[in-house]
């Protein structure tokens, strides 16, 4: 079996399409967990993983790049604090928020914790998804490293986490309760729509320039005119005219 049956047979089994994927580097790293895993090529390692629901967790966990922390580039933060919130808050307190590709709930967690400083918790709801049945869970255990919480401003630390053992902290069950976390495959599922901020993160650099310009495209058509999307430090929109997009701030869009 060649890379390309694997990639079919990988659809059929967990509709991950890796064609959307930059091939070189998703090659790269399937090649290495087969490796890891001692089998002898993509044959061995289909049938292996269609047998054994953990080899298969394992195959979709690694594949789904989960390198994720709490307030990750505080300066980007800041702008979302200062400049964004302010004006998207104009329209009312219960803002509609989708943190899409959420990984282990750093990033909509974060966001709850900064809009709790304006508004009341119980108007704060925000939707968290990820193609990773493995991160949702533990995004909602709460349940976090030292390291996660290092560039976090220690205001929101003392307040919302407790120390639960060596080098582990829990978020509070107040920040927890407005999160709703769900499964989503952003190449293939239907995108909810009516939404006033969409933060897509650091994950859309492993995509195909296509699958990007899709994802930009369905997230425009999920905003509200004026609505804005918030993209990672590497995400750039170079087409953002083109995509119905004005250019409000570095890494943020705004739908026009």
């Amino acid at each position: 079996m060649d890379y390309e049956q694997f990639k079919s047979q990988v659809f059929t089994l967990t509709q991950i399409d890796l064609s959307s994927y930059k091939e070189k580097q998703m090659k790269r790293r399937i090649d290495a967990l087969i490796l890891k895993n001692k089998f002898k090529g993509y044959d061995d390692y289909i049938i292996a993983i269609k047998k054994e629901k953990t080899l298969l967790e394992e195959f979709v966990n690694y594949l789904t790049i989960n390198v994720s922390e709490f307030y990750r580039n505080p300066e980007q933060w800041k702008v979302l604090e200062t400049d964004i919130l302010p004006e998207l808050l104009k329209h009312g307190k219960n803002l509609k928020i989708w943190s899409a590709a959420c990984s282990t709930g750093d990033e909509p967690y974060t966001l709850v914790m900064l809009l709790s400083k304006y508004i009341p918790m119980s108007n704060i709801s925000i939707l968290a998804t990820d193609l990773d049945k493995q991160v949702i869970e533990k995004a909602k255990l709460g349940l976090y490293s030292s390291k996660s919480l290092v560039g976090l401003p220690k205001e929101y630390k003392d307040k919302f986490f407790k120390v639960a053992g060596d080098n582990a902290y829990q978020i509070d069950n107040s920040v927890k309760k407005c999160v709703q976390f769900k499964q989503h495959n952003l190449l293939k599922d239907t995108y909810p729509t009516g939404y006033d901020l969409i933060l897509c993160r650091n994950v859309l650099i492993y995509f195909t320039e296509d699958a990007k310009e899709e994802v930009y495209r369905k997230f425009n058509s999920s905003l509200r005119s004026g609505g804005v999307l918030f993209v990672g430090s590497t995400e750039q929109i170079i087409k953002y005219k083109e995509l119905n997009y004005e250019s409000h701030k570095s890494f943020f869009y705004m739908k026009l």
